[in-house]
């Protein structure tokens, strides 16, 4: 018959300690994945925000009088349109009204960032930023490149600095990343 060889508690404290050792390895790789994956979240946001701005800034338009006028339907009696409905395009309304305003003062913050940093890097990232999502008229990144007389890459890399920034700016504390 087969002998069944037991294992020592030296090799037995070995093991643990190196099945252990494995787990926190892991849940620390994980920890980071999911760190970068909320940083990620945050940068991707803040150009959302930024892309669709002038889209907001349409949808916004004129908000007070189209309130007005759903306030009006509300209160007809007979109206066929469902009231949840109505409440729901008030607040849209009211909240990319709301996001456009912030948006605003944020830009406005980063500009006043920009200019008293006495860095001509950040000037032009916040010309860029402005001109590329904010400002009516948009421009192209080769536009862009040609207007600032640099290559086109330089105005990606400034679109990522400048919603690094915007990022903190408008997510606040979450917008930062804690080195350790």
């Amino acid at each position: 018959m087969a002998q069944r060889q037991s294992l020592s508690p030296k090799m037995l404290e070995e093991i643990t300690r190196i099945a252990v050792q494995a787990a926190l390895d892991f849940q620390e790789k994980e920890k980071q994945k999911q760190q970068k994956a909320k940083k990620d979240w945050r940068l991707r946001n803040t150009k959302l925000l930024l892309k669709h701005y002038r889209s907001f800034v349409k949808h916004s338009e004129g908000v007070k009088e189209k309130l007005s006028v759903l306030e009006s339907a509300e209160a007809i009696e007979d109206l066929y349109t469902d009231e949840l409905a109505i409440e729901s395009i008030k607040r849209s309304k009211q909240r990319t009204l709301a996001m456009v305003q912030f948006i605003q003062r944020m830009m406005n913050v980063y500009k006043m960032m920009c200019d008293t940093s006495g860095q001509q890097e950040d000037t032009r990232r916040y010309q860029i930023i402005y001109e590329m999502y904010i400002a009516e008229e948009k421009r192209t990144a080769e536009e862009l490149a040609e207007c600032h007389k640099i290559d086109t890459r330089t105005v990606y890399r400034d679109v990522n600095e400048a919603a690094k920034t915007l990022s903190v700016l408008i997510f606040g504390v979450d917008g930062v990343e804690l080195v350790r």
